[in-house]
C-alpha cells in the first residue's frame, strides 16, 4: 500500500502507543472507585461534587487549550442546564413523562452555545477577545435573569426541593453516576483530540488563515467544539442539580466561570485529565482552606499566577512530557486517500475591474486580466503594484469594493477564503505559513484531508494513516522532509518551511495555485530544485499557476506568459521578452534586464 515513506523509514512513521497515556486512565479509574472506601461516603459525596464541576472544566480546557479561544462565561450553561434539569426533575415527580424534558436541558444549552459562537466567529479571524467578552456578559446576563425570575427560579433562594434519582442516594450511590459519567467523558475527550478532528482544533489554535485556505470551514468548526464544551457544562449542570438539590443564581456567576477556568490552567488546558484533576484538587483544597485560612482565596490566586507563569501546561503537562519521553512507536499500514472531491474543471479566472481601497489608498485600481487553461503565469511589478493584494482580493482577505471576480464562471467576488478553496484554489502565502506546533506529518496530513475529509471521518482512526500517489511523489522531490516528518514545522530551515508549504498546497489537488514568492530566502542551487519541483506538480495536476516573482531569471526559468503590475492595475501582459522590450515597463523598471 502506498506510504509517505519508503520501506526503511515506515516505521517511524506510524502510529503511536503510549502505555503510559493508557496507565494514566487506568489510575484515574482505580482513583475514583477507590474514594468511597478511603473516605467513606460523605468524602465521595464532597468528590463528587468537583467531579461534576471537573466535566464543565473539561469543557473551558476543549475552548481553549486545544482551539485557543478563552470562553469566559461557561458557568451560563452549566446554571442553564442545572435550573432546567432541576425543573424536569421536580416535574416529573406528579409525571414520569418529563423526564424526557431532560434532554431538553442538554440540548438547549448546547443550541444556545453555538448559535452564539457561529454569529462572532464568522465575522472575524480575530474575534477571539471579542467572543471572551461576549461569553462573560452572557453569564452576568444570565446571573441577573436568574435574581429577577423568580417566578420560575425561586430567585436569590434558588430553585429548590430537587428529588434524588429514583434509585440514587445524593449522598451516598449517586456518586457512582457521577464518577462513571466523568470517567466516560474523560475517555471519550482523550480519544478524540487523538482523531483527526483533534489535529484541526489545534490547526486552528495556530494558524486559523492557513487552514481556511485548504477549505476548512473553521467558524463552523470552532462552533462545533464551543457547543461541545457547552454540552459537558449542562450535563455537569444537570447533575449538580440532583446532587446538591438545589440550584441558586451562582451556578450562572461569574465567580463559578472563573474558577473553570482557573482550575483548566493550573490542571492543564491541553489534557482532559488534567483539567478534571485540577477541578478536583484545586476545589477539594480550596474547600478545605476556606474553612482553615481567611485568605484562602490568595493562595488559589498565587497558585494560578505561578502555573500560568512556569507550567503553561498545568500539571498535566508534566505527566505528559513523561509520556512523550517513553512511548514507542507500532508500525502500521497506510491508507489509500479517497479522492479529492475538488469539482473537476478547467482552470479559467477572470478579474474585470477590480478595485480595492483601505484608507483612501487605491491597492488595485481597475485591475482587468484573464488566465484560462493549464500552465504557470508570472506576476511582476514593483513593491506596492498589487500582486499579493490581488491574491488576497481573491481569496477574500481584501474587500473589492468594485468590480467582478469570477472562477470558473462563478462569481466569487467577496467569497470566503474557504469556499474560494473548496473551488479548487490553492495559495501559498508570501512568508512561509504552516502549523509550527503541529509535526511535519500532521501538517501534510491537514492539507491532504482538505476535500476528502468528511462526517464521521473527522473522529475515525483510519485518516490519520491516509497517504496518496502525489503525496509520495512530492515527497520523493524533497527528501529533506521526508526525514523530518515527526519534526515541529516551526523548527525547519525557511527553505524547508517553504518545501513543507509548498507541498501542503499542492496536496488537495487543487486546480488553480496561488503561489506567491515561493523562491523567496532559497539559495540558487535550492531556487533552481524548487522551480522544477513546481513545474512537475503543475504538469502533474493539469493546473494553473499564478506566481509573484521578482527573480527575473526565476521568471524566464518558469516560461509561461508574464502578467506586468503597476500601481494596482495591469500594465503589461506576454512572454517575458515581450514584456521586456514594452516601452511601458521599460519606464516604470528602469534599467530592466534583457
Amino acid at each position: 500500500m502506498a506510504s509517505f515513506l519508503d520501506a526503511e523509514n515506515r516505521q517511524v512513521m506510524q502510529q503511536r502507543k503510549r502505555p503510559l497515556a493508557n496507565a494514566s486512565m487506568g489510575l484515574l479509574a482505580v482513583g475514583l472507585l477507590s474514594v468511597p472506601f478511603i473516605g467513606g461516603d460523605f468524602f465521595a459525596y464532597q468528590i463528587g461534587l468537583f467531579l461534576i464541576y471537573g466535566i464543565a472544566t473539561q469543557g473551558v480546557a476543549l475552548c481553549w487549550g486545544r482551539l485557543g479561544f478563552l470562553p469566559l462565561g461557561h458557568a451560563l450553561f452549566f446554571g442553564l442546564g442545572a435550573y432546567l434539569a432541576g425543573g424536569t426533575l421536580k416535574a416529573a415527580t406528579g409525571n414520569p413523562t418529563w423526564f424526557l424534558g431532560l434532554f431538553a436541558a442538554l440540548l438547549i444549552p448546547t443550541a444556545l452555545a453555538w448559535v452564539l459562537a457561529i454569529l462572532v466567529f464568522s465575522r472575524s479571524l480575530r474575534s477571539g477577545p471579542y467572543f471572551s467578552l461576549i461569553t462573560l456578559a452572557m453569564t452576568m446576563l444570565g446571573f441577573l435573569a436568574a435574581q429577577q425570575w423568580s417566578g420560575i427560579t425561586g430567585g436569590f433562594n434558588g430553585l429548590g426541593d430537587i428529588p434524588e434519582i429514583a434509585g440514587l442516594d445524593r449522598y451516598s450511590t449517586f456518586y457512582w453516576l457521577v464518577a462513571a459519567i466523568a470517567f466516560s467523558v474523560t475517555v471519550f475527550l482523550s480519544a478524540l483530540v487523538k482523531r483527526p478532528i483533534g489535529v484541526i482544533w489545534s490547526a486552528i489554535s495556530q494558524n486559523e488563515d492557513r487552514l481556511q485556505m485548504f477549505g476548512y470551514a473553521t467558524a463552523h468548526i470552532k462552533a462545533t467544539a464551543f457547543a461541545l464544551s457547552a454540552l459537558l457544562a449542562a450535563l455537569a449542570g444537570a447533575l449538580f442539580s440532583a446532587h446538591q438539590g438545589i440550584v441558586t443564581p451562582q451556578a450562572l456567576g461569574f465567580v463559578l466561570s472563573t474558577e473553570f477556568v482557573i482550575w483548566a490552567a493550573v490542571g492543564g488546558k491541553s489534557s482532559p485529565m488534567g483539567a478534571l484533576l485540577g477541578a478536583v484538587l484545586v476545589g477539594y483544597a480550596s474547600a478545605e482552606l476556606r474553612d482553615l485560612f481567611s485568605y484562602w482565596e490568595v493562595v488559589v490566586g498565587a497558585t494560578f499566577i505561578v502555573v500560568v507563569r512556569f507550567l503553561p501546561q498545568g500539571m498535566a503537562g508534566l505527566w505528559l512530557h513523561l509520556v512523550q519521553k517513553n512511548e514507542h512507536v507500532n508500525t502500521r499500514s497506510e491508507l489509500l486517500a479517497p479522492p479529492s472531491k475538488t469539482p473537476p474543471q478547467i482552470p479559467k479566472l477572470v478579474f474585470n475591474d477590480v478595485r480595492v481601497a483601505q484608507g483612501g489608498v487605491k491597492i488595485l485600481d481597475g485591475l482587468s486580466f484573464s488566465v484560462t487553461g493549464p500552465g504557470i503565469r508570472s506576476i511582476i511589478g514593483p513593491n506596492g503594484a498589487g500582486k499579493t493584494s490581488t491574491f488576497n482580493a481573491l481569496t477574500g482577505r481584501l474587500p473589492v469594493h468594485d468590480g467582478k471576480i469570477f472562477l470558473a464562471n462563478i462569481d466569487v467576488t467577496g467569497s470566503n477564503a474557504w469556499r474560494i478553496a473548496r473551488l479548487g484554489v490553492g495559495r501559498k502565502m508570501q512568508v512561509p505559513s504552516v502549523f509550527p506546533d503541529l509535526t511535519v506529518d500532521q501538517n501534510l496530513h491537514v492539507a491532504l484531508w482538505a476535500g476528502r475529509l468528511h462526517g464521521p471521518q473527522y473522529i475515525q482512526n483510519a485518516p490519520l494513516h491516509w497517504s496518496t500517489t502525489l503525496c509520495i511523489e512530492m515527497l520523493e522531490h524533497f527528501p529533506s522532509l521526508k526525514g523530518q516528518l515527526h519534526t515541529p514545522a516551526g523548527l525547519l530551515s525557511q527553505g524547508h518551511r517553504q518545501a513543507l508549504e509548498f507541498v501542503m498546497t499542492v496536496l488537495p489537488e487543487p486546480h488553480l495555485l496561488l503561489l506567491d514568492e515561493p523562491c523567496a530566502g532559497l539559495s540558487p542551487a535550492e531556487t533552481h530544485h524548487m522551480i522544477s519541483v513546481i513545474q512537475f506538480a503543475i504538469h502533474r495536476l493539469g493546473a494553473a499557476a499564478l506566481l509573484i516573482e521578482h527573480d527575473i531569471s526565476a521568471v524566464a526559468a518558469l516560461g509561461g506568459d508574464v502578467y506586468v503590475f503597476h500601481q494596482g492595475r495591469l500594465l503589461a501582459q506576454g512572454l517575458l521578452e515581450e514584456v521586456q522590450s514594452n516601452s511601458k515597463v521599460r519606464a516604470v523598471y528602469a534599467g530592466a534586464r534583457k
